[in-house]
């Protein structure tokens, strides 16, 4: 036996019998059971007795610290018709995630103290650990900042005014320097509105050909350019959302080389598709940032593996059928993602050679967790219990309609995928079991 914390309490404990685990913050990569009591992980070695034990046999599975997903979109309140912060969390949980953050555009804006209080008494009863990002200016119209120390002491994890960028430099420098004094993450929507405007996918050959208004790359990365100039006059701490041109990430790799306290983001979607897919009929290929070149998708992969972008998130953006089935100029930005973000990566990078397995849960589960300094799951004695039990060789079909979301938006329908989660493990309570999310 490898170590054992603590007596057995009144709760039966948990024995996770002979999976891989695999802990790569923690140099943990070993074939081994592991006993889960209350919240923590009790003892980890080979052969440990089963008696008054809970066993799930999970030989040729590997267990892994929860996913954790810091950009994801849950309505509530306001537009509870495209999704709730319960049904968020049940997706979540579906996904393989223990831990997910909203971001503040919803009616109203996560700008005030009570609407933090409001956030917080629905996600007490969620599944997952379930935290709010506020928003960085009153009703994220970029003109008046919030109150970063009172909505950071309310229980914001970081500010953003995702959806819209804070346009008034002066504004966004003063953010960072608050960031940098309060100790807290400004994250960015690196969007010029005034080159962007009208624009419903990326500006091309493509668009051109579809008669489709399009957003030029540069209306990304003329904001990337300048929030990183701020970043690096302010000393600020810097999260840059959904990142999609390689020009953006030139520019970031750039910065960092310089010392720039600036970490990214990328999303699947941009990861896998390109502006090739962008099909006037299917409203769930379009998505802000929209989808670019294969150029740019060749950037992000390269800057995945060289470590230039820092974690992968979901941009999670849920919506109505009906908004949806709009005509393409109308219908709204945004694809859900929760659900299938881990099998994408999985069968798209992983199985593909691009990444090891390691290095995914460092992308996915350590990195965001340690940008927004939020707990995560640990397998280690006296660790936190916030896993996935991931199976690497199940193969399912993205079916929307089974999604516990209530966005059926995807443009990965009918995908065959291999990898999927088969267990979420939240405060050492089992919230998913193959697909059923325990209510």
């Amino acid at each position: 036996m490898w170590g054992i914390l603590g007596q057995r309490g009144e709760a039966m404990p948990i024995l996770i019998r002979g999976a891989r685990l695999l802990d790569p913050a923690n140099q943990v990569n070993v074939c081994a059971d592991i006993v889960i009591e209350g919240p923590r992980v009790a003892a980890i070695g080979e052969n440990l007795s089963s008696d008054g034990l809970n066993i799930i046999e999970a030989s040729g599975r590997v267990l892994i610290p929860g996913l954790v997903d810091i950009h994801v979109h849950l309505r509530e309140p306001g537009r509870e018709h495209k999704e709730t912060i319960l049904t968020g969390c049940r997706a979540a949980a579906a996904g393989g995630y223990t831990a997910i953050c909203a971001m503040p555009n919803t009616l109203p804006v996560q700008d005030s103290v009570a609407a933090l209080a409001y956030f917080a008494t629905k996600a007490s009863r969620a599944l997952v650990r379930c935290y709010p990002i506020a928003a960085v200016t009153l009703g994220q119209h970029g003109q008046l900042m919030t109150d970063l120390v009172a909505l950071k002491a309310a229980g914001a994890v970081a500010f953003s005014d995702d959806g819209e960028p804070v346009s008034n430099e002066a504004l966004f420098a003063q953010a960072l320097r608050q960031s940098r004094a309060h100790k807290t993450t400004i994250i960015s929507h690196c969007e010029d509105k005034s080159l962007a405007a009208g624009g419903v996918m990326h500006h091309g050959c493509r668009s051109k050909l579809l008669s489709l208004p399009g957003i030029p790359a540069l209306a990304e990365e003329r904001m990337v350019e300048r929030d990183l100039a701020l970043a690096a006059q302010t000393s600020g701490k810097l999260h840059i959302a959904h990142v999609s041109t390689r020009g953006s990430i030139e520019l970031i790799r750039k910065a960092k080389a310089m010392g720039v306290k600036v970490t990214c983001e990328v999303t699947p979607h941009h990861l896998l598709l390109t502006h090739d897919e962008v099909d006037p009929s299917d409203t769930n290929t379009k998505m802000n940032p929209p989808l670019r070149t294969a150029e740019d998708t060749a950037a992000l992969k390269l800057a995945l593996k060289d470590k230039v972008i820092d974690c992968l998130a979901t941009d999670h953006a849920p919506h109505h059928p009906a908004e949806k089935a709009l005509p393409y100029t109308e219908a709204p930005f945004g694809i859900v993602g929760l659900e299938t973000a881990l099998p994408l990566m999985m069968s798209e990078l992983v199985l593909s050679g691009l990444l090891t397995l390691p290095e995914l849960v460092l992308l996915m589960s350590t990195n965001p967790a340690n940008i927004l300094g939020l707990p995560r799951g640990e397998l280690v004695v006296g660790g936190l219990a916030d896993f996935m039990l991931l199976d690497e060789t199940l193969i399912k079909t993205v079916t929307p309609d089974r999604f516990y979301s209530l966005g059926k938006n995807t443009p990965f329908a009918g995908r065959r995928l291999c990898g999927w989660p088969v267990l979420t493990m939240v405060n050492g309570k089992i919230v998913m079991r193959d697909g059923v999310v325990y209510e």
